[in-house]
């Protein structure tokens, strides 16, 4: 019986990377239109002029940050006159923020943290385009926290006509969005959309086959050999089609490996799989969670305290309780029902009777929701 447990020393993960959700695979699939597509709207950056602008839109694990990924990693190893930035708008969703991550890429590091104005730092970045002649292709993942934040607006603003204020500086915008609600062409105003004019390209789910391969090269490149059999990475793929989300998967494996590395196993069981799922299906609440604000989490709080008590919250009833702990009005407060909303945090329903009454209900298990906000 012993020699079917691990040493101390010994592990199931042949290369841990491979099951990071952030990890770049040298072999992409299943993605080589859109892929093309992207390296179409961008060859003219590589020639030196403004590269056309796009939209990728698409659900959560469905490819587009990947992509966004690797062509810049190509952008990189090829030439130094077209610099590309990742924006990831979950974290950075203010104008001034967005372009101190600009800044950072161009400098090597921040502009000073206070006593520094958002014009002081774009006339910087607008200097050193110029001087050395420099084509710059900024993406905005997750921009749909923008929106919720209304600062797309100023953001693209900025960005795409530096030109008139800056005369020689050639900026074009790559926009990921996963909220499938989200018009950007409605969202952006007159102004921005004259000069927006966005190429949309759409990442659809990854269909039942798909999935099963990206998962079956991940345990080949992450695990050992004999680590997960046939029938469990079945288990694996679907669990993974319930949540939609590949993301949610790869942590899956991840998990499970490790519990079956914590008993010892040189195999993943069963049980380690459903183990492990019932924490990788919180993956979106998880990181979700940690991007808000603290206001925001202390009206998400309060409808997950309400909602242990009763499932469907009226948005009026709720806003009181809240107005008598804490100053906020009910328009903010809307708002920011509003944005978790979009986030998919809350559904936010609207019941006919005296009026309309606004109906809240939380999307997850309200102690799961207290325990993330922690």
């Amino acid at each position: 019986m012993k020699k079917n447990l691990l040493m101390w020393d010994e592990s199931l993960f042949r290369d841990p990377d491979v099951l990071e959700i952030d990890y770049v695979p040298e072999q992409f699939e299943f993605r080589d239109t859109q892929m093309r597509e992207l390296a179409f709207q961008i060859r003219p950056g590589l020639r030196g002029g403004r590269p056309l602008n796009t939209v990728c839109k698409g659900l959560p694990g469905t490819g587009k940050t990947t992509s966004i990924r690797k062509l810049f990693t190509e952008i990189e190893e090829t030439t130094k006159k077209l610099v590309p930035v990742y924006i990831n708008c979950q974290i950075d969703n203010t104008k001034f923020a967005i372009v101190s991550q600009i800044y950072r890429k161009l400098s090597g590091h921040l502009p000073p943290s206070s006593g520094t104005s958002f014009k002081q730092v774009f006339d910087a970045i607008a200097r050193m385009l110029i001087k050395d002649d420099i084509v710059l292709l900024v993406t905005l993942d997750d921009a749909n926290y923008l929106l919720y934040e209304n600062e797309i607006n100023k953001v693209l603003y900025t960005l795409l006509r530096s030109h008139e204020t800056y005369e020689g500086t050639r900026i074009g915008v790559i926009v990921i969005i996963s909220d499938m609600d989200v018009d950007l062409s409605r969202a952006v105003d007159a102004r921005v959309a004259s000069v927006f004019r966005p190429t949309e390209i759409y990442f659809e789910p990854y269909g039942d086959a798909e999935i099963r391969e990206i998962m079956k090269a991940r345990v080949t490149q992450g695990l050992f050999s004999g680590v997960l059999s046939d029938d469990l990475l079945d288990l694996v793929v679907e669990q993974t089609q319930n949540s939609g989300d590949l993301r949610v998967g790869i942590d899956l494996l991840k998990r499970a490996a490790l519990s079956a590395e914590r008993a010892a196993r040189r195999s993943i069981e069963r049980e380690d799989i459903c183990g492990a799922y019932e924490i990788s299906k919180y993956l979106h609440l998880n990181y979700t969670v940690k991007t808000l604000k603290d206001e925001e989490r202390l009206i998400l709080r309060a409808l997950a305290e309400r909602s242990t008590k009763e499932h469907q919250m009226n948005a009026g009833d709720v806003f009181k309780a809240i107005k008598e702990k804490n100053a906020i009005g009910y328009t903010r407060f809307y708002e920011i029902v509003k944005k978790m909303d979009a986030m998919r945090l809350v559904n936010l329903q609207y019941r006919e009777g005296k009026g309309r009454t606004r109906i809240i209900t939380l999307r997850y298990d309200p102690e799961k929701v207290l325990e993330y906000l922690g």
